[in-house]
C-alpha cells in the first residue's frame, strides 16, 4: 500500500509540474487551450498573475516530491499529508470560486491519495 501512496503522490506531484510550466511558460501558447473559458485577450495582462499562480505550483510539487526521498516512515507520512492536505484545500478553493473541474483534477486525486497512505 506504501508503494501505490507513493506513486499516486509523484503522480500529484507531475501534475503539480505540469501546472508550473503551463502557468510560468506557456500562459500565452497551451494555457489558451486548456483554459478556453478566458477571452483570448485577457492570456497577455494576465501572464505576470499566471506566472505567480505557477511558483506556488511549483512549490507544491516539491512539497509532494519532498517525502518520496525521506527514509523516515512516519517523518515522510506527515509531509505527505501536510502537502496532499494543501492540494486538497487549494482545489476546494478553486472549486468553489473557479470551475468545478478543478475539484476533480486537482482536489479529489489527492484527497483520494490521503486516505489510502493513512491504510498503510
Amino acid at each position: 500500500m506504501k508503494i501505490i501512496g507513493q506513486i499516486l503522490i509523484a503522480i500529484i506531484a507531475l501534475e503539480h509540474l505540469y501546472f508550473l510550466w503551463l502557468e510560468m511558460f506557456a500562459w500565452e501558447t497551451k494555457g489558451k487551450d486548456v483554459f478556453k473559458m478566458l477571452p483570448q485577450n485577457l492570456f497577455k495582462p494576465t501572464k505576470v498573475l499566471a506566472a505567480n499562480q505557477g511558483l506556488y505550483n511549483g512549490f507544491l510539487a516539491a512539497g509532494l516530491i519532498w517525502p518520496l526521498f525521506i527514509t523516515n516512515d512516519l517523518w515522510s507520512f506527515y509531509i505527505s499529508v501536510f502537502f496532499l492536505s494543501c492540494v486538497s484545500i487549494a482545489g476546494i478553493y478553486g472549486a468553489l470560486t473557479a470551475s468545478k473541474r478543478i475539484f476533480i483534477v486537482q482536489a479529489l486525486p489527492a484527497i483520494i491519495t490521503l486516505v489510502l497512505i493513512h491504510f498503510r
